[in-house]
């Protein structure tokens, strides 16, 4: 996978599909910067990160992920991958259903991920460094090279969805304190089921990551 490093952009996402856009695609790519300006949070709300914190938007064709990955739950497996490095490295970081990174009680970051044609495009933002009183920070010092080299790396490695579902379903009970929006409405996850799909089962409706 190619990695491209940005000294700063508006967003790493838009910046990826202009670019494929303009050049198509013919092998994973991947833009990086810690300095981003205005990128696109979950819902699609913006998301201005501070310089000095982590970016990163890649493309992948469809037919590079494991035949058993639910394209719904592309974030999920996006997000764990990411998550399992950083845990090997010593960070305490879990991840909230679906997509979001969380140290202890509070947000560091997150994944976007949608599909064109058979192209999926994700975004990951990772706060390293104190924003406000609201979000976390992630809890160790990294070498963002290093670490985006093996997340690229393990990506390429197809890793079946079937052995990531089976660690992040145990680390699910960890989101049933939290809420997650849901048609727009805040609900709470302490009587949802987790499905081997990465749906989960709540107030008779079966939900997917919607991001």
């Amino acid at each position: 996978m190619d990695i491209i490093y940005l000294d700063k952009v508006d967003s790493t996402h838009n910046y990826l599909k202009k670019y494929i856009t303009s050049n198509g695609y013919s092998k994973p790519i991947c833009i990086v910067t810690q300095n981003q300006t205005n990128g696109i949070g979950s819902r699609e709300n913006s998301w201005q990160g501070l310089k000095g914190n982590l970016f990163f938007s890649f493309v992948i064709a469809k037919n590079l992920l494991p035949d058993d990955l639910p394209i719904q739950s592309s974030s999920i497996y996006f997000s764990f991958i990411l998550k399992e490095i950083l845990n090997s490295f010593g960070s305490q970081v879990w991840l909230k259903w679906p997509n979001d990174f969380y140290i202890k009680n509070k947000k560091i970051g997150g994944t976007i991920t949608n599909l064109r044609k058979d192209l999926f495009f994700c975004g990951i933002g990772i706060n390293l460094k104190y924003v406000d009183e609201q979000y976390g920070f992630l809890d160790i010092d990294i070498n963002v090279k290093e670490i985006l080299n093996k997340f690229n790396s393990n990506i390429l490695d197809n890793i079946k969805w079937k052995h990531i579902f089976s660690k992040y379903s145990i680390e699910f009970e960890k989101s049933k304190i939290y809420k997650t929006t849901i048609n727009t409405y805040k609900t709470s996850l302490e009587n949802s089921i987790l499905n081997s799909d990465g749906s989960i089962s709540i107030n008779n409706q079966k939900v997917f990551s919607l991001r």
